[in-house]
């Protein structure tokens, strides 16, 4: 559980990701500001549905992605890699998320972009603050 809470907290910090996904040979990424749900361990973000990553996944696909930030030494580098399964959200269940992801960003309130969960299976952060190359895994229990 202290793995969970140490990326929590830095997956709190940051704002955007990057996830990929792929079908029949096609394969795209995309990058999203996202809410991390430290609950359900599960990103939610925005994206229309007619983009060609959204067609790509469908409703529900496998993706990976990274969270990282910017740091001008490599003493300082901290950064997500991740796994999971990402659906489109019913819009019952995204009335309660949307108001959570618009506080904190606001600009979200002018999107009609329907929300997307990403649940993620698999989290691994490598954090060089901790000494060079230090990993912390995490993986869901079925």
């Amino acid at each position: 559980m202290e793995t969970l809470n140490a990326i929590s907290r830095w997956l709190n910090k940051q704002h955007v990701l990057t996830y990929c996904a792929g079908n029949n040979g096609d394969l795209w990424c995309a990058n999203a500001f996202y809410l991390f749900d430290e609950q359900r361990i599960a990103f939610y973000l925005l994206s229309e549905t007619h983009t060609r990553h959204s067609g790509i996944i469908g409703k529900q696909s496998q993706v990976a992605g990274t969270v990282n930030g910017q740091p001008k030494t490599v003493a300082l580098i901290r950064g997500v890699q991740f796994r999971g399964e990402i659906t489109l959200v019913e819009e019952e269940e995204a009335a309660s998320i949307r108001p959570r992801y618009c506080k904190r960003f606001p600009v979200a309130r002018v999107m009609s972009a329907p929300v997307w969960e990403i649940r993620l299976d698999e989290l691994k952060m490598t954090d060089n603050t901790l000494g060079f190359g230090k990993k912390l895994h995490w993986l869901r229990e079925n």
